[in-house]
């Protein structure tokens, strides 16, 4: 599943479950093969278990509703007198339990617990262990938000039409099927659906038989799915178009609302190149006949697209490239959300996680070969090689606060399951592997990858089945110790790092501590950890720093570089006399590793570990022909720093005056406008560098955006694909009363679902205080559309955490209504995490005692303590800023 946000949150449970009861039957009770079972986690007895699922749903699209019908193969692995497994909102008749012998027995009754979301079919008499088929019919309901059985409305031409689809990551299909609904229960899937004529049914499989029914219906029955686990079934159902191509004997196909497929070629196409990447990557072919990616309006505050076995789910967004409004970062984002998925096909769907604890394991890892696969066949969109110095350091910042969490954690309930789906499972795991993939090499860990692959195909794993791998292909690497060091525990390593020229070579010591943002007193823990050290030019020395480590380099004239290439998952700390000699050989550093010093300073230095000055200096030494990742950290290092001084307008003022005129000549050489030749590194810092400049209140830049507004409003053509998001975007920031009005209009009259979402999403980011109670107000109202409200209180609260909060709680149950049920817990915090006011924690508090049960609170514990370390870290950093400010005339 792909995270929408760059840096993936944290995803809380909305539901309120008492889930914390596990049935266990002891092993003496139990047939051959029962005990194995009762080592997983479950909450669901251990008494039986499925094999297979012949499932026909007809869905009364109108009516938000659908009917079922399911037959499950079940073997009871003990004696009982139920047959218990999970369902929401379901309501059930007909049901009868056939013997392998044929005999039929009918429960006498059938137990709802809304609470632990499950259903008991109970019978008179103990069944004894053997195989038995479950037949139930029922009835559910569809949804507004993408979780269950959903369902999505999207403006045409003519009105408005609604299209179904399913997600059930992690916990969902129990609202579509009553099933054992957890990762460890694989079982195969026979699906058949009665739609209306003339709408497209996809399933993870084929087609391979339909039927006209007499009632304007076709019967649509797939082939049989290969042995899965439940969130990995899909179904979608309306008026959609689909282009394929055929490679390597798979179909590869997309799927659109009417109308659109041309939009996702460029996305069927990189689909292709991928399989082919992966196919040769893991060494085990794709095992399905076809690959479809289906494209759907709307969005989710919860996720971006999902993993689907041959029917990967999309947000058009992230699946769809319209030549008139999508620009590079919109095809990268397209490229990399595809890597990721398909990613999955292997890691999560042939292999999943055994429980929920080993989460990363399909996202970790999937993150991981998105970030590998994307250099490797667009290494033009990372020319500079920095990608690798942002993925070590993206998961950082929430790892070095107390609310961190190990890669493999403990899960209890499913509510806890949800909230795995964070930064840490995410980026840290991508990280971490990167980390591990340098420290063996690429072909060792490959070769444990392929073994992996193999030995646990159709069945499932934990992480330490990985490891074995690992470490049979790396030998005496002490692979196993370093690669728990970072998976069970939590933190960042921090590296101290001095050096001293001997006898014509340089001596580096090494001394491991642990990085924290709001814990200064805290005992570091210990890892072993893998560091590259570099001097220039010369050769990559290795050390696994185990407590202290000290190697020697040839020759004294390069200062030496900790962490070279940037592949390790650590902090390093300079010597005061090692950073200086850094400093001055700066611009013949790498790239990759200028990001990373000027990373690592200023994380450090917002901690107090290295003076502030450190990494401003740095920003300013940058020439006007570095890099334009280079300019990147440049600009985000400045353009922050008004931010600090919202209560002195003067200081403020003169702050931007300041970094205008330090960033604007590199804009003025870059231009408004793409050139020939232009990278896409380039083409992404010119439009850094206009929002940032536009929000610093540079007044040609502003005057020249609304320029190009106007134009835009008399002829759309005029603001080019690059620029139509930036310049948009700062206009509505800046928005008067009258321009907020015509941004609406523009939402109104738009028969395009993506734009439509995006002119709505823009009336939400406006500062004036007015115009964003007007979004707000808006954003509880039809018009925008189920999925979308919720995000547009959420962009609000970007620039008005208070407002935004108040106003959710105080509509609280309009406001449940349009978040997925995954999110709730994570949402209502969320929209408090800009606060600079102590206040917020009180009120974040507040909310979590009263509506947000006890084991679903640990997002609202990271935006409390983000913000009370926010808070204290700018008071302390502030007379610092001032006085680096004063040495530059400020």
């Amino acid at each position: 599943m792909r995270r929408p946000a760059i840096r993936p949150l944290a995803i809380a449970m909305a539901l309120s479950l008492a889930c914390s009861q596990a049935f266990t039957a002891s092993a003496g009770d139990m047939p051959a093969g029962a005990e194995q079972a009762a080592a997983v986690t479950t909450q669901l007895p251990r008494t039986a278990r499925p094999s297979h699922y012949t499932i026909e749903i007809t869905p009364h699209a109108q009516a938000m509703a659908f009917d079922g019908k399911v037959k499950i193969d079940i073997e009871v692995l003990a004696a009982t007198d139920r047959i218990v497994l999970q369902a929401v909102d379901m309501r059930f008749s007909h049901s009868t339990l056939t013997t392998a012998a044929g005999k039929t027995l009918v429960p006498k009754s059938v137990d709802v617990d809304a609470g632990n979301q499950t259903a008991a079919f109970v019978f008179d008499q103990p069944l004894a262990p053997g195989r038995y088929v479950l037949a139930t019919e029922y009835s559910g309901k569809l949804g507004t938000q993408a979780n269950g059985f959903f369902a999505l409305d999207y403006p045409t031409a003519n009105g408005s039409k609604r299209a179904l689809y399913t997600q059930f990551e992690n916990s969902d299909a129990r609202r579509f099927i009553p099933s054992w609904d957890e990762p460890n229960f694989k079982a195969t899937f026979d699906l058949t659906v009665n739609a209306p004529s003339g709408e497209m049914v996809v399933s993870n499989m084929p087609a391979k038989a339909t039927q006209v029914l007499p009632n304007g219906l076709t019967r649509t029955t797939f082939a049989t799915s290969p042995k899965m686990s439940t969130y990995l079934l899909f179904l979608g159902v309306g008026d959609f178009d689909r282009l394929a191509l055929k490679d390597g004997g798979v179909e590869i196909g997309v799927i659109t609302l009417r109308g659109k497929v041309e939009q996702a070629r460029y996305a069927m196409e990189s689909s292709r190149d991928i399989l082919r990447e992966y196919n040769d990557y893991f060494g085990v072919n794709y095992p399905l006949p076809k690959l479809d990616n289906i494209a759907a309006p709307g969005r989710s505050q919860f996720f971006s697209a999902m993993e689907n076995w041959g029917a990967i789910f999309t947000f058009e967004t992230s699946l769809l490239l319209d030549p008139a409004t999508s620009n590079t970062f919109d095809q990268q984002r397209v490229f990399s959300t595809a890597a990721h998925e398909i990613a999955h096909q292997w890691f999560g769907d042939l292999v999943t996680m055994r429980w929920w604890d080993d989460l990363w394991l399909n996202e970790g890892f999937a993150s991981w070969m998105e970030n590998r696969t994307t250099r490797k066949l667009h290494p033009e969109w990372d020319t500079g090689g920095a990608d690798a110095a942002f993925t070590s350091r993206g998961a950082m910042g929430g790892d070095a606060y107390a609310t961190t969490h190990p890669i493999v954690q403990p899960i209890a309930t499913v509510e806890q399951a949800s909230q795995a789906f964070d930064g840490i499972t995410y980026g840290k795991g991508a990280a971490v592997i990167a980390m591990l993939e340098d420290y063996v090499g690429e072909d060792a860990w490959r070769s444990g990858v392929r073994s992996y692959i193999r030995k646990h195909a159709y069945g499932n794993a934990v992480t330490d089945d990985l490891w074995a791998e690992m470490d049979a292909a790396a030998p005496g690497r002490r692979f196993i110790e370093v690669a728990h060091d970072f998976t069970r525990q939590p933190g960042v390593p921090l590296i101290r790092a001095a050096s001293v020229c001997r006898d014509g070579q340089t001596v580096v010591t090494l001394e491991q501590g642990e990085f924290t943002v709001d814990r200064p007193d805290k005992s570091p823990l210990r890892w072993r950890v893998p560091v590259s050290l570099q001097a220039g030019a010369g050769p990559v020395v290795r050390v696994l720093v185990d407590g202290s480590a000290s190697a020697t380099l040839p020759g004294c004239a390069a200062p030496v570089v900790v962490n070279a290439g940037q592949a390790g998952y650590f902090r390093t700390l300079y010597a005061p006399a090692h950073f200086g000699a850094l400093t001055a050989n700066f611009s013949r550093l790498p790239v990759v590793d200028q990001v990373g010093v000027m990373l690592d300073a200023s994380a450090l230095s917002e901690t107090g570990l290295q003076p502030r000055s450190d990494s401003l200096n740095l920003a300013l030494q940058v020439p006007l022909d570095a890099a334009p990742e280079l300019w990147q950290m440049v600009a985000g290092s400045l353009g922050g720093l008004d931010d600090l001084y919202k209560d002195d307008p003067a200081r403020k003022a003169a702050i931007q005056k300041f970094v205008i005129a330090r960033l604007s000549p590199k804009f003025a050489q870059l231009g408004w406008d793409n050139r020939d030749g232009d990278s896409t590194s380039v083409k992404q810092l010119r439009t850094s560098l206009i929002s940032i400049l536009g929000g610093l209140g540079d007044a040609a830049v502003l005057a020249e955006a609304r320029r190009r507004f106007d134009a835009f409003l008399v002829n759309p053509e005029s603001l080019s694909p690059e620029l139509r998001r930036t310049v948009l975007g700062m206009v509505a920031y800046n928005a008067d009363a009258a321009t907020w009005q015509r941004l609406l209009a523009l939402a109104r009259a738009e028969k395009i679902s993506m734009l439509r979402d995006q002119y709505y999403g823009l009336l939400a980011v406006a500062k004036d205080k007015a115009l964003a109670q007007r979004a707000l107000d808006l954003a509880l109202t039809d018009e925008p559309g189920a999925t979308l409200g919720a995000s547009m209180i959420a962009s609000v609260s970007r620039e008005h955490p208070d407002m935004a909060f108040d106003f959710a709680v105080a509509h609280r149950e309009q406001v449940d209504a349009l978040v997925d049920s995954t999110s709730l817990a994570r949402y209502y915090p969320g929209l408090g995490r800009a606060a600079t006011d102590l206040k917020m924690v009180d009120k974040i508090r507040a909310f979590a005692e009263a509506h947000i049960a006890p084991t679903s609170r640990r997002d609202a514990e990271r935006t409390i303590n983000a913000i009370q370390t926010r808070v204290h870290l700018r008071a302390q950093m502030r007379p610092q800023i001032d006085a680096w400010l004063k040495q530059q005339g400020v």
